[in-house]
C-alpha cells in the first residue's frame, strides 16, 4: 500500500467513536470484540480498515441498526457532522421503531403500584421471595 492509503485509513474502533456511536474507543473495541458490530455480514475486529459503502451492524442494548458508511475519518467532530458520516437504512428505521412500538406497548401492560410498600408489605413481600428467616 502506498503512503496516501494508508494516511486515510481508518479502523473500525476509530470510527465508531468518530461517528458517536460509542462515548469511547475502548468501548467500541469491547463491543466490537464482544461480537456487537458486524461488517459487511462478518464478526468485525477493532483494527479492521473501514472503506466507504460498508455496511455496518450494531447492536446497542435493544435495538439493532444497520448503516452505510458515507464518510471517513479519525477525528471526533459534532453530533450533527458525525451524523453526515453514516446513513440507516430503511428497513433498520422502521425495524426500531417497530421494536419501540413493542416496548411501549408492553410497558402500558406492566402493572404499575399506586403506592411504595409500607414496612409491612415490604416484610410480607421479602417473605414471600426468600422464605422465613431461620
Amino acid at each position: 500500500k502506498d503512503k496516501a492509503t494508508r494516511d486515510d485509513a481508518v479502523r473500525l474502533d476509530k470510527w465508531l467513536w468518530a461517528a458517536r456511536f460509542y462515548k469511547t474507543r475502548a468501548l467500541a473495541r469491547e463491543m466490537i470484540d464482544g461480537g456487537k458490530v458486524h461488517y459487511n455480514g462478518q464478526r468485525g475486529k477493532p483494527s479492521k480498515i473501514v472503506e466507504l459503502n460498508a455496511e455496518l451492524k450494531l447492536r446497542q442494548g435493544n435495538e439493532e441498526r444497520t448503516v452505510i458508511v458515507l464518510a471517513l475519518t479519525s477525528q471526533r467532530r459534532g453530533a450533527g457532522e458525525a451524523q453526515q458520516m453514516y446513513q440507516e437504512t430503511e428497513a433498520s428505521i422502521a425495524n426500531r421503531e417497530k421494536m419501540a412500538l413493542a416496548r411501549k406497548m408492553n410497558a402500558l401492560t406492566m402493572p404499575h403500584p399506586d403506592r411504595r410498600p409500607d414496612k409491612k408489605e415490604r416484610r410480607d413481600l421479602m417473605k414471600f421471595k426468600f422464605g422465613e428467616p431461620e
